[in-house]
């Protein structure tokens, strides 16, 4: 049985937190399938279980001095798994990169602009993430390419590798070759329940975003879209400030509070159609989860989505301009063709079980 150290800056946890909800979906399936997964929180103050995982302190591991096969890191950052890895990184036989957006990129010339209401950031500031991020950036370049030889990298996307060679400035030889593209997987609660397509729904169109107050997931898109249809509902799941600031049209529900899985299933077959708007990503996992559960789906037409779900018969793309949009026709053809077949895309089978070949081997 291979034993793996998991590195991350945060994780769900048994008090409702779900950050890096994606990582937890993966080490789920790993510890199924004859993985020993332990996961190194360094956000954490206390070790606890979570579905049968452990989850440690940086202080845990230095006491326990426990020997892992291989560590995996995601979303790796400077403060945390650059500086434990550099310490400890003699310590594995093998690492394994996992690359999900923010850590390989210029923020400031990638991410959309904040919305108004948000605190600005100032022209010191700017420079400042500038600064950091350039910094960020040939240090992992300096790291990546010296432990190479003995490492892993994965990719949810093609566009987001188009992105680390762009920033982070290497090659996939100078990576020794050793590069993969995988996309995350949706989990088993949307790859095993399917979409009810019958009876009657409250809704036409659902949104689901944990944080509606980043600029982008769209959510004025979205309220511009209610504004030019009144004639459909609009139900919008996710907590922030943007309704506490902008008055919510007449034809929106909005929910303000995170929902488990089972919940947001309810709501989803309360629907016709996913609408899930976005500036930039680096997947979309939201969008591929709506989409294998079998619901139509409208996204944006941007390059990472056109990846995706260009093959996806379920979705649909605009463009993020709404007056260029006729959301009308766009959701008649939608609706007129279901019910949709699942595809599997996302399932275990495309996804996690890739990383648990690369884990085994």
């Amino acid at each position: 049985m291979k034993k793996i150290l998991v590195l991350v800056q945060d994780y769900p946890n048994n008090n409702g937190g779900v950050a890096l909800m994606y990582v937890h979906v993966r080490n789920k399936y790993y510890i199924q399938h004859n993985i020993d997964v332990t996961v190194l929180n360094f956000s954490s103050v206390d070790d606890y279980v979570i579905d049968n995982i452990r989850v440690i302190t940086e202080n845990t591991y230095k006491e326990k001095n426990i020997k892992y096969d291989v560590v995996v890191s995601h979303a790796a950052n400077i403060k945390n798994h650059y500086r434990f890895l550099k310490k400890y990184d003699n310590r594995f036989e093998h690492m394994i990169f996992f690359f999900h957006g923010h850590e390989v990129v210029m923020l400031n010339e990638v991410y959309p602009k904040p919305y108004d209401y948000m605190k600005k950031d100032s022209w010191i500031r700017v420079q400042a993430q500038n600064c950091y991020d350039r910094f960020k950036l040939s240090l992992w370049h300096k790291y990546y390419k010296k432990i190479a030889y003995k490492s892993e990298f994965i990719f949810v996307s093609n566009w987001l590798h188009n992105e680390f060679q762009k920033y982070v400035k290497l090659s996939d030889d100078d990576l020794k070759g050793h590069v993969h593209i995988i996309n995350n997987s949706v989990g088993k609660v949307f790859e095993e329940n399917s979409y009810k397509y019958e009876g009657n729904k409250k809704y036409d169109f659902i949104t689901i975003r944990s944080y509606m107050d980043d600029s982008k997931y769209c959510v004025d898109l979205v309220d511009e879209l209610a504004i030019k249809y009144p004639e459909y509902k609009f139900l919008i799941i996710g907590r922030g400030k943007y309704y506490k600031i902008h008055k919510v049209p007449s034809n929106v529900t909005w929910i303000d509070k995170f929902l488990s899985h089972d919940d947001i299933m309810e709501y989803i077959n309360q629907s016709r159609c996913g609408l899930l708007l976005t500036r930039e990503d680096t997947q979309g996992v939201m969008t591929c989860e709506l989409a294998e559960y079998g619901i139509p789906v409208i996204t944006s037409d941007i390059e990472v989505c056109r990846e995706i779900c260009g093959d996806l018969c379920n979705v649909k793309r605009i463009q993020n301009e709404i007056e260029r949009v006729d959301l009308k026709s766009v959701y008649a053809t939608l609706i007129e063709n279901v019910p949709y077949r699942k595809q599997g895309k996302f399932s275990y089978h495309n996804t996690v079980k890739l990383e648990e070949d690369i884990i085994e081997r």
